[in-house]
């Protein structure tokens, strides 16, 4: 058996039982006081492991909206039908969000998932509070809306239908042509400035995807919905994100073109981020799939972020400081001008909110 074992990496997990997962170690979460590791004991036991499963677990949230007051993001509210993700990106920020539940932002990330099936009702409950004033919900901001459990709880396409309902705008971001299904609500809400979708799309390249983010839709899926997307009339654009030094970055310019080519009128781009348990996991996939280059990718993030593996602060966490974040910048603005991209951004509308009423609630005069 081919064994995966680095030695500065804690949570070593057998190949055999990982196949098809995005991270190649489980380590403990940062709250966690102990961490085990399977031992090779040289009788072969280690041939006869089960490979892992997904799991999913009912979460029953008490509220859904999550808001944020960061100065850096273009949006203040967002939604997570969803804790962890199956689609088991090695570069995920959200991977760390799991030591809050005990578990590894490892692959217990994308295979101990949680389901808020409470989603729906909550969100009508918020709707309809006293003051609540309408601004455009993130579907995706943290774990994708789509990945593959949404094909059996259908919690997103029930957020959908509420928002659809209460005539309230939503942004979708995803890795999944399964936004797909949803296109019976997603076009009504588009023809009145409701709906908007980013596809994101972090490579051309099959291998180079597969194993950067094994459960997601492929890259040609991806482009096959952007364009689907737009020939309905739902604006449909590209994220391109996370640009990873020495190993995607180079795909910019052919990405923002295929991405053209197929109806997105917008583009942006994220630098690689490595918070907290987020590098060792990066660094691990590295040493296993590119040890060639593995030294070299980790030198140039340094550069962008002071030195660091990451750098929290705002205004450059998305995009890097240093020379090399700058040149990725010029690039950017280069391809961008040149597609006659973000020459109009659709702003979607937020006059059109109609709050549920609350059963118990006084009806309104006027």
């Amino acid at each position: 058996m081919e064994l995966a074992y680095q030695p500065e990496s804690n949570g070593w997990v057998p190949q055999n039982t990982r196949r098809g997962r995005g991270a190649t170690i489980n380590m403990a979460g940062r709250f966690e006081s102990q961490t085990r590791e399977p031992l090779d004991d040289g009788w072969g036991s280690l041939d006869d492991l089960v490979p892992i499963r997904t799991t999913v677990t009912e979460e029953h949230a008490k509220t859904i909206i999550s808001y944020n007051q960061s100065p850096d993001l273009p949006f203040d509210r967002s939604i997570n039908p969803y804790r962890g993700c199956e689609h088991g990106c090695s570069y995920c920020y959200a991977r760390p969000s799991h030591a809050h539940m005990g578990l590894s932002p490892g692959l217990d990330f994308e295979s101990h998932l949680f389901v808020k099936p409470n989603a729906p009702a909550l969100l009508e409950d918020e709707l309809a509070k006293s003051g609540y004033v309408a601004k455009p919900i993130i579907l995706g901001a943290n774990t994708d809306p789509y990945q593959p459990i949404e094909k059996k709880w259908l919690v997103t396409r029930s957020i959908l239908s509420v928002l659809a309902r209460r005539r309230h705008p939503v942004i979708i971001i995803t890795k999944s042509a399964l936004v797909l299904r949803d296109m019976d609500i997603l076009e009504p809400m588009a023809r009145i400035g409701l709906a908007k979708v980013f596809l994101s799309i972090t490579s051309l390249d099959h291998k180079l995807s597969r194993s950067m983010e094994p459960r997601a839709s492929t890259p040609a899926r991806r482009l096959e919905a952007l364009a689907k997307l737009n020939e309905a009339g739902v604006s449909a654009n590209i994220f391109y994100a996370p640009v990873i030094p020495a190993i995607n970055d180079h795909e910019m310019e052919a990405i923002f073109e295929a991405a053209k080519e197929a109806g997105a009128e917008e583009a942006y781009y994220v630098l690689l981020r490595l918070p907290l348990e987020v590098a060792p996991l990066f660094k691990a996939w590295l040493a296993e799939n590119y040890p060639d280059r593995a030294a070299r990718v980790m030198s140039l993030v340094r550069s962008t972020r002071g030195g660091r593996e990451n750098d929290p602060a705002f205004g450059s966490r998305m995009k890097g400081i240093g020379p090399y974040a700058e040149m990725i910048g010029r690039r950017f603005k280069l391809a961008i001008r040149r597609l006659q991209l973000n020459e109009r951004s659709f702003e979607l509308r937020t006059d059109l909110f109609r709050p549920p009423m609350k059963i118990d609630a006084q009806m309104r005069l006027l």
